[in-house]
């Protein structure tokens, strides 16, 4: 089998403290060890803490400190053949001033397009301070040579994205070639740049949450800065129990290598009520650390519209007309 060098990110983790996850990429072999190694997950316990943390309430002053945050951690959206520049603009728009007639209101974190509206968004948002994500690697289904993808990156960072988001090849992972995913993923870093990389792994194509665990960690020990649920594009995507099993990845894998990566949850999320029950789920299983729109997003751009509405609600004590909020 062949030798692989490990991510240079796992590298200075593994020299500066000590742990023996290099070895875990030295070749398709060992790699396959460590991911089937992994603890298998105990679904029942899984989903019922998930469950549990769900049915948490917190206070008025706590929800509005909530909902603002939850604004600022969005990657606002637009990912349809009918894209078209007008479309993007107005989106940056919303993404900087969600709230036309309340300044107050939070700048989301970031506005994700494909590669060929990158360089429309980057001109809409500059100085703004929100990021420009793309998605890349033949999203959503990843679905062509590597060489395309690698393309694919590099037309994005070079219209000046800040962030890529990126698939796996789900046929590979599933059919247990392992490594094949982890060199695509190391390729795809090393063209991104000093762009933060986001790895998704469509997770309701992975069928099983032992699955998604070894996802976690194979993105991880690639250098991933970021791991995602899902593209949005599939009928299953961000669920609760999926997104707690990977903030304990992320949580575990900063115990081993002192290096923290973040997680984006995407697809499903709708309503503030969600929006509050996945940032209990990261306060209550990663820490506050991860509390942060550097550390954890919602790929979920409906979900904006509720969030802005909710806020008015709480600062005037009445709902909104369906005028209140822009149709995306």
């Amino acid at each position: 089998m062949p030798t692989t060098a490990p991510s240079p990110k796992l590298s200075a983790s593994f020299e500066q403290g000590g742990t023996s996850l290099t070895d875990a990429t030295a070749s398709d072999s060992a790699l396959r060890r460590f991911l089937h190694g992994l603890p298998g997950v105990d679904a029942v316990g899984l989903e019922a803490r998930a469950a549990s943390l769900g049915t948490r309430s917190i206070k008025t002053t706590a929800k509005a400190y909530a909902i603002d945050l939850a604004i600022s951690m969005i990657d606002l959206t637009t990912l349809e053949g009918a894209d078209t520049p007008g479309k993007v603009r107005a989106l940056a728009a919303k993404a900087v001033h969600p709230d036309p007639t309340d300044r107050t209101a939070p700048r989301t974190a970031a506005v994700c397009v494909y590669p060929d509206m990158a360089a429309t968004a980057v001109a809409a948002l500059a100085g703004s301070g929100v990021k420009v994500a793309s998605v890349a690697t033949a999203f959503p289904a990843g679905r062509a040579s590597l060489d395309v993808k690698l393309a694919d990156v590099r037309d994005a960072v070079a219209a000046g994205a800040d962030e890529i988001d990126m698939v796996i090849d789900r046929g590979a992972f599933l059919s247990g070639r392992y490594l094949k995913v982890y060199e695509e993923i190391l390729a795809v870093k090393a063209e991104c740049g000093s762009a933060r990389l986001k790895v998704i792994f469509e997770t309701g194509e992975l069928s099983t949450y032992d699955n998604i665990r070894r996802a976690s960690w194979l993105g991880m020990l690639a250098g991933a800065d970021f791991i995602k649920t899902s593209t949005g594009k599939v009928g299953v995507n961000a669920t609760p129990a999926n997104t707690l099993l990977m903030l304990e990845a992320v949580r575990d894998f900063r115990a081993q290598t002192g290096v923290q990566i973040g997680v984006k949850p995407a697809g499903g999320i709708r309503t503030s009520k969600d929006a509050v029950k996945f940032l209990v789920l990261v306060n209550e299983t990663a820490g506050e650390d991860w509390l942060d729109n550097h550390w954890f997003r919602f790929g979920a751009s409906s979900l904006l519209n509720d969030l802005l509405m909710q806020r008015q609600k709480l600062s005037t004590g009445r709902y909104s007309g369906p005028d209140y909020v822009t149709v995306d």
